[in-house]
């Protein structure tokens, strides 16, 4: 498998199988523990500005999402592909395709959270730390 062997769809349905398969993904990046459930799963991608699915065949291997306005502003998040196709550029791919259906939006402020470690990655894509603003979180 190759990065060009995969697919990248914008989502409008999750699916039961689709659910089942992010619901995986999200404990691989360890935002779910084994016991939890994954159920808020489709309302969360259903209520993204841009929610996009990569797959190789029929199997979901990676995802991200995008919330937002709709008019000016935007954060990323959810970025996650499964172990075993990482390290292959996918992840890259997923933000620059939820940028370019951001910025089709009209969409041109476009922030995230990154987790640690993953300064590098994100300043690859042309992010940019923005120095004296603070995370807030309640």
């Amino acid at each position: 498998m190759n990065s060009n062997s995969v697919e990248y769809r914008e989502l409008s349905v999750i699916s039961p199988e689709m659910t089942e398969e992010m619901t995986e993904l999200y404990r691989q990046a360890g935002w779910l523990a084994p016991e939890e459930s994954g159920a808020f799963i489709p309302r969360a991608m259903a209520g993204s500005t841009v929610a996009l699915g990569v797959f190789d065949g029929s199997r979901l291997i990676g995802m991200g999402r995008a919330v937002s306005d709709g008019v000016s502003d935007a954060y990323i998040q959810d970025i996650a592909v499964s172990p075993d196709y990482r390290k292959r550029g996918i992840g890259g791919e997923i933000v620059r395709h939820i940028v370019a259906a951001l910025r089709a939006r009209g969409i041109d402020w476009i922030g995230l959270v990154g987790e640690p470690g993953t300064e590098h990655f994100y300043e690859e894509l042309g992010f940019t730390r923005k120095p004296g603003y603070t995370l807030w979180k309640l």
